[in-house]
């Protein structure tokens, strides 16, 4: 394939020198101390990048723009849908800000190494708190706000936080979460406590202040910035941790995934223009939460990077007020790039299918629209094209990675779109399909998905305090090489497609079937919003395929006729080979608060197997509605654990 776009180029040389790629993306931040050696192969598990190297990334994100003549730029705009609150900062009042919140912890003995949890709501003081730790060279962990005590517990006792930061209450559509209770209960339930908990106390439900322990965040910062305390940036190594993100899956311990200063900083900053296409002064949105790694490379830290002015919304896609949520932010706040989940965009679908709420708000300011966190099914790709006029993009990477593996670089001129693909690996990552003996597969062929040693930039190093877990659970299966655990095949083009998690293959009388083909097939039905696809047990096949569909808001017909016309589509689509027989239709979807879709508990609960609640689950009440549907329907027996 032909195009204008300076991709292959790009590519070409990182693959020429990758040293020398990564060295001149670097230049353009700030350091404390230049690197000894750009990437080191001995050190770490794989090799560790900037290695020598000193810096700050608060410093990076911060001071440098309010020092280089941004300091009345927005640096933030809150939007709460839930209070109607709106609010801009500056950078010069974030540093402030941030220089306020660091003084209350440093005064409390935070220092350098030591470990933050950050347990809050999308409020500004969420993004206050990583950049306050990071000043002090702290390492933040942010935890979802509103995850369970015992989840909660977990994190604490893993990374033993000297502090931690929180909020009194979360606010979701039609209810309050208190969150101070739920922080109390965990810290009952570990042996090593923090030394304190800065609570920032919200109108809409205050939480109780233990004395000798909780702070007033609203009074400790205000008195800091009333005396003027100075917190200098603390100098730390690019290698050393900036933050852990706890992984959750829905079984074992969660796995605290590392990332670096100096890497993270280089690959987030390369990442906004070659790959988003925005420049210093523009409003970004990643309609996202802190609580998930979306939210840490791309409403934090990344936009703020790059100098530019990033979107807090606290809120959903629909019902705050409506289907047209999305679109007033854009209409109130200019923003030029929205990334959000396709998760996010099929409720919109769901709610207006015609789209009617779109032309009540001026969206010229809006370039374009990328999507990741969940495969992008090409329908609703289509749908978002079709309506907002601007390119819509998927791209694929993840929470191990930090930014894209495979993405299309709209910054670098934009690759001819095959929907469906996520398009091609960007500079740093040497993707390929193994087969499961390790060896590469031909174009088109179904495979894993692995990345070839090393990782570049920004990628996790390693687990928290646990090598032989990251090495165990990433790179032994397929030596030399990182799983990925996704599942997908590459074209002559070099293109990636992306099915599903290879724990999503499913076995049909010996063929190998994705489930996110016969997604795909069940998607493009024009009366489903969306869908999910599992492999249950069968005594026959091995394994059959169940799809549970999701209708239009304004789908009148039988939904049995609409079930049949499912089937024979995926017949039609896929083939006879998927032995597709069962589609059933749900109202509602069990998924993360990230918008992902529960598959291997929905087919736990469809074989009968022990099953546990996840700890991620958005409505824990769904996972009922489904037991009931696939109980009216005759299969599995359902007895979770």
């Amino acid at each position: 394939m032909t195009s204008n776009s300076r991709y292959h180029e790009t590519y070409a040389r990182w693959q020429s020198d990758p040293e020398a790629f990564w060295a001149d993306c670097a230049e353009e931040l700030d350091w404390f101390e230049p690197w000894s050696k750009t990437f080191d192969p001995d050190a770490g598990v794989y090799g560790r990048w900037f290695t020598g190297a000193s810096c700050n990334t608060c410093f990076n994100a911060v001071d440098r723009h309010v020092d280089s003549g941004r300091a009345e730029q927005a640096a933030l705009i809150y939007d709460s849908a839930m209070t109607g609150a709106k609010r801009s900062i500056t950078y010069a009042e974030l540093l402030s800000e941030v220089e306020a919140l660091a003084a209350v912890l440093r005064e409390r003995g935070v220092e350098k190494g030591d470990r933050v949890i950050i347990y809050m709501p999308m409020v500004p003081e969420a993004a206050v708190a990583m950049l306050a730790a990071a000043r002090l060279g702290a390492v933040h962990s942010v935890v979802f706000g509103g995850f369970a005590a015992a989840e909660l517990a977990t994190r604490i006792e893993d990374c033993t936080p000297k502090a931690i930061i929180s909020a009194s209450c979360g606010l979701e559509p039609g209810r309050t979460v208190a969150y101070k209770p739920l922080l109390d209960a965990a810290i009952d339930m570990v042996a090593q406590k923090p030394d304190c908990c800065v609570i920032l106390q919200r109108e809409q439900l205050a939480g109780e202040l233990i004395e000798g322990r909780d702070i007033d965040y609203a009074t400790a910062v205000a008195a800091h910035k009333a005396a003027g305390t100075k917190v200098a940036c603390v100098s730390v190594k690019a290698t050393d941790p900036l933050y852990i993100l706890y992984t959750s899956g829905t079984t074992g311990q969660p796995k605290g995934v590392v990332r670096d200063n100096g890497g993270h900083m280089v690959a987030l900053h390369w990442s906004m223009k070659a790959i988003y296409g925005v420049e210093a002064g523009e409003v970004f949105w990643a309609a996202s939460d802190v609580g998930w790694v979306v939210g840490h490379s791309y409403i934090v830290y990344a936009p703020l990077l790059k100098g530019c002015t990033s979107v807090i919304f606290e809120g959903k896609p629909v019902g705050t007020p409506d289907a047209g949520t999305f679109w007033r932010v854009i209409d109130d706040h200019d923003v030029s790039v929205l990334f959000t989940a396709p998760t996010a965009f099929r409720a919109i679908k769901k709610e207006d299918p015609a789209g009617s709420l779109i032309p009540n708000y001026d969206l010229s300011s809006l370039r374009s629209l990328f999507l990741a966190g969940e495969r992008a099914d090409p329908d609703t790709i289509e749908w978002a094209q079709a309506k907002l006029e601007v390119p819509v993009i998927d791209h694929w990477w993840q929470t191990e990675t930090g930014w894209t593996i495979a993405g299309n670089p709209l910054g670098l001129g934009a690759l001819p779109v095959k929907v469906g693909s996520p398009t091609v690996p960007m500079p740093g990552y040497d993707v390929q399909v193994l087969n499961d003996e390790g060896h590469p597969v031909s174009p088109g062929t179904l495979g894993n998905i692995a990345v070839k040693l090393p990782l570049p930039p920004s990628c996790l190093p390693t687990l928290w305090n646990a090598d032989d877990r990251f090495k165990d659970a990433y790179l032994d299966e397929f030596p030399g090489y990182y799983k990925t655990a996704d599942a997908g095949l590459m074209d002559e083009d070099g293109y990636l497609f992306i099915m599903s998690r290879t724990d999503d293959i499913i076995n049909v009388a010996g063929h190998r079937l994705s489930t996110g083909a016969i997604e795909e097939a069940i998607a493009s039905h024009p009366s489903v919003a969306e869908c999910a696809v599992i492999g249950v047990e069968d005594a026959l096949k091995g394994q059959i395929p169940v799809g549970f569909l999701i209708l239009n808001a304004d789908v009148e017909r039988p939904t049995e006729s609409i079930e049949k016309e499912v089937v024979q589509q995926v017949r039609n689509v896929i083939g006879p080979v998927a032995a597709f027989k069962l589609a059933v239709c749900v109202e509602r979807l069990p998924k993360t608060r990230s918008g992902k879709i529960l598959r291997g508990t929905m087919q736990k609960i469809a074989d009968g197997a022990e099953w546990k609640m996840p700890a991620t689950i958005d409505d824990p009440t769904i996972l009922a509605e489904i037991t009931e549907t696939l109980d009216a329907r005759g299969i599995g027996t359902f007895a979770p654990s």
